[in-house]
């Protein structure tokens, strides 16, 4: 009876082991978590223009229309043209006679 009892024991102090490890896992996917919505919070911040200030349809360097987002504007001959990315404002601001035909204007 005595090594019944010895047994039970040991089984017990394992299980709570087990039950004390698998908590502390928890612990590193909340921090995981916490982690994944600062950045997430970042993203979000990015600054978007609605499609009614620009006067393009297209964005004039890649051809993306406006309607799937505007990231960057750019004032050209007395218009508003919008644009998908920072990199796309660049490129068309260097040749920017060449681009325009592309932009679709309204």
């Amino acid at each position: 009876m005595k090594k019944a009892f010895q047994h039970s024991v040991s089984l017990m102090a394992i299980t709570f082991s087990i039950f004390l490890m698998a908590c502390g896992n928890n612990t590193a996917s909340e921090a995981t978590n916490t982690d994944t919505t600062s950045s997430m919070a970042v993203t979000d911040s990015v600054v978007g223009y609605d499609i009614s200030l620009v006067q393009n349809k297209k964005d004039p360097t890649c051809g993306m229309p406006v309607t799937a987002g505007i990231s960057d504007t750019a004032h050209y001959d007395n218009k508003v043209l919008g644009f998908c990315s920072p990199g796309c404002k660049e490129e068309f601001l260097k040749n920017p006679k060449a681009n325009i035909a592309a932009a679709e204007m309204q």
